[in-house]
């Protein structure tokens, strides 16, 4: 640390900065400041972003770093796509996700390294390849001398109204710390949420939510607004059900419950009622177990239909449909064809919930049912989603901001885990004393798996 007190940081796969502010958030709270010795970042659109709201100079590929300056905490949001559920899950395969090995080469060449760092990835990485890639980079943090807390937390129980489950990894150098923090996963999803909402409580559960609703501006711009003709769409899809029915619905084939199909939005032409209803019907049924498990439910004959739809006009219905390509037929027998939901909006969030992950590909087509209108949430809100405060400029071009919010860290989380890091290594103790507790002999691999076992 400096003279001062100030605590030096280097960031790491910057982004936009999310891992900042959380850090910047937590020395806020006890009157510190920190300070940034090095930045980097290889995505010249988050730099542009960066700069609107920090000062220092970006470094571009991390590659091109040959030493880091001497610092207390280092952060890293090293890449995830190579780990993600939503990527091919390709790990160290891939070359984006040995660019842990880049954080092990700079940390490896300082003679006094940093005493904490903390390392952000997605659900994903604990368990790709079988979890060989996780205890990989766990054994390579061990051998820097880290002992490594992992922690998969969920956004929502921190204050921020998306469902986003991320590990992050404490790593403090030669020193066994007690953390408050533990992993915890939360609910699986924005509808569970609403159930726990509406259960009576005692103790208040589902107070301590924050839920989209809070996050709404009040004025936004009306080029948000769904255009006319999707409305239009929209509402004739609806057909009899309330409005309220687009609160947590999908726009989707694959699935039924909640959601609105293309033979309902008239993708492929204009269904009636009665084919509408034949099609829920099959896609609510097709996936019985009664139909043969090695059919995954995908095809079924007419005698297997009329199990679940005993009505006359059954051939007909199916004859239609095959001719407009909402059924595909084969040997006698039939499955939905499920169309190309490319439209402005795949998924309307709950207000009185969560939001789902907040992703690169989809977050510029996450809607709202806002006071009867249909529109996209705004740029502003998805940073809000984020947890990202309002002084935080964002980029002009809406586009980039809605794929960088989809990269970045859910910021109160991170501050959380922070507070937490550094209180059990005692650097809040007091306005000036920042010294850390007497420092433990390191933790060898071995060590860990014990410590593990015991615990």
């Amino acid at each position: 640390m400096t003279d001062r007190g100030v605590i030096r940081f280097v960031d790491l796969f910057a982004g936009i900065g999310g891992l900042r502010r959380g850090l910047e958030a937590s020395m806020a709270k006890v009157g510190r400041s920190a300070h940034c010795v090095l930045t980097s970042e290889i995505d010249a659109r988050s730099r542009e972003a960066y700069a609107l709201n920090f000062p220092e100079a970006v470094v571009g590929d991390i590659r091109d770093v040959t030493e880091l300056p001497e610092h207390e905490i280092l952060l890293a949001g090293f890449p995830c796509q190579a780990f993600s559920y939503a990527g091919k899950q390709r790990g160290f395969a891939d070359t984006r996700g040995t660019l842990f090995f880049e954080i092990e080469r700079l940390v490896s060449q300082m003679r006094r390294k940093p005493k904490l760092m903390l390392l952000e990835n997605v659900r994903g990485f604990t368990t790709h390849d079988k979890g060989r890639t996780h205890e990989t980079v766990l054994g390579k943090l061990n051998e820097l001398g880290y002992l490594v807390y992992p922690l998969l937390l969920n956004s929502a129980e921190f204050g921020v109204p998306q469902n986003r489950v991320r590990i992050y990894l404490v790593c403090v150098h030669e020193q066994d710390i007690a953390l408050t923090i533990s992993s915890d996963l939360g609910f699986s999803d924005s509808h569970e949420l609403r159930r726990i909402k509406e259960e009576p409580s005692l103790f208040g559960e589902a107070s301590r939510y924050c839920v989209v609703r809070d996050i709404l501006q009040r004025d936004y711009d009306p080029r948000y607004r769904c255009s006319a003709a999707f409305t239009a769409q929209v509402m004739d899809a609806l057909a009899d059900r309330p409005l309220d029915f687009l609160h947590g619905a999908r726009l989707i084939d694959y699935r039924g419950g909640q959601s609105l199909h293309s033979w309902e939005l008239g993708t492929k032409g204009r269904c009636t009622a009665e084919e509408r209803a034949f099609m829920n019907a099959l896609i609510a049924n097709r996936r019985q177990k009664r139909f043969g498990a090695h059919q995954d439910g995908k095809r079924l004959t007419l005698s297997q239909i009329r199990s679940f739809w005993p009505h006359d006009s059954l051939e007909g219905l199916v004859k239609s449909l095959e001719s407009k390509g909402y059924l595909k037929g084969k040997a006698g027998a039939y499955n939905p064809v499920c169309g190309n939901m490319s439209f402005e909006v795949f998924k309307f969030l709950d207000p009185d919930s969560v939001s789902i992950t907040v992703v690169t590909s989809d977050a510029h087509r996450l809607g709202v049912v806002d006071r009867g209108v249909l529109r996209r949430i705004t740029p502003r809100e998805c940073a809000r989603l984020q947890g990202f405060p309002d002084s935080h400029r964002l980029h002009p071009v809406d586009g980039l901001v809605y794929r960088q919010m989809g990269n970045s860290v859910a910021v109160p989380v991170v501050t959380a885990v922070l507070d937490d890091a550094l209180n059990a290594l005692g650097w809040k103790v007091g306005p000036k004393d920042l010294t850390t507790k007497r420092s433990q002999p390191a933790i060898t691999p071995g060590a860990r798996k014990k410590k593990l076992a015991a615990s």
